[in-house]
């Protein structure tokens, strides 16, 4: 596992490829959280989300030999971007697999960052394929989403820059899908928090994580039907023992509060963030009684989101 002086040494690493996001809060929003909430807006990160920091991180640890090969990665959203855009700042070849089902608009975006698409069926078996054949054709390094280290490590730079500017923070929640952002978040507040705590959220429609942490090994969904597309992800054997150890609850959320917490971020912070980036939000809302008195961090992981298509 890292120090806490590699971290530091990844994160100034990093620096230069991404942006160190604001910290919003809202006087409104306080009365309704009826306690201090600090808002770490990675909706205003490269690309679009914290998925920046863990595919630039990735990618400084590869030999040189491998960034010749270049990097494979299969998603459908916010990883394709931010790998396509860490490979075109370092010079990387980048192969993205993406479902034939993925929207357009995300698909232009890769090609805009210099990712070289493959298409293939909508399904995980044909993207795992898909990638595995691109790894045999061209030597190129594969890099999961949330399930590798130093994803993981580049994601909790965010928590570090937030305990940084607010060192102050009791909590920090992050919203929990593949495990990546809440895994590095926990071990940036194991290095950088005094007395701080750190909380994962995800839907009760795709609640594998809270559902890990009570039986000590990794649970899978049945069906993930829930407007948090980013979280349907399951946990992985690398960030598990991270979030086992060092995250102190996961907490459950409806989608109605998602879409309420979602609809008051919009109107009152005045960003664009999307339904995954608002559970954690929902959380704070849903169980004030329990949080009234702390000083809350929240990390908006992001605000890729179709305008046209709002829950609200």
């Amino acid at each position: 596992m890292i120090t806490e002086k590699e971290f530091s040494k990844l994160h100034k690493d990093i620096s230069t490829y991404i942006h160190r996001t604001p910290v919003l809060q809202s006087r409104l929003l306080n009365g309704l959280a009826e306690t201090e909430v600090y808002f770490k807006c990675e909706n205003f990160q490269k690309t679009g989300s914290f998925k920046m920091r863990g595919a630039t991180s990735a990618m400084l640890a590869l030999t040189a030999e491998e960034r010749e090969k270049g990097v494979v990665t299969h998603s459908s959203g916010n990883f394709a971007q931010a790998v396509s855009l860490a490979a075109k700042s370092l010079g990387i070849p980048a192969y993205i697999v993406m479902p034939s089902s993925a929207p357009q608009v995300k698909k232009d975006a890769v090609k805009t960052y210099g990712g070289k698409i493959t298409e293939c069926d909508p399904n995980i078996k044909a993207r795992e394929e898909a990638a595995e054949k691109i790894q045999k054709e061209t030597g190129a390094t594969f890099l999961h989403p949330s399930n590798d280290l130093n994803v993981i490590y580049g994601q909790g730079t965010a928590a570090k820059e937030f305990l940084a500017e607010f060192p102050e923070l009791d909590i920090i929640l992050a919203p929990v899908g593949g495990g990546g952002l809440l895994a590095g978040t926990a071990l940036a507040v194991d290095f950088y928090g005094e007395d701080c705590t750190t909380i994962g959220v995800e839907p009760f429609k795709a609640d594998d994580a809270y559902r890990s942490i009570k039986s000590g090994k990794i649970e899978f969904n049945e069906t993930t039907n829930t407007i948090a597309d980013g979280l349907k992800t399951h946990l992985g054997d690398k960030n598990f023992p991270v979030i086992k150890d060092k995250v102190a609850e996961v907490i459950r959320v409806e989608e109605d509060e998602i879409i309420n917490a979602m609809k008051l971020l919009w109107e009152r912070l005045k960003i664009v963030v999307e339904p995954s980036c608002a559970v954690p939000f929902a959380a704070v809302l849903r169980e004030k009684e329990n949080f009234r008195g702390n000083r809350l961090g929240i990390i908006l992981s992001g605000g890729n989101v179709d305008v046209n298509n709002l829950p609200f």
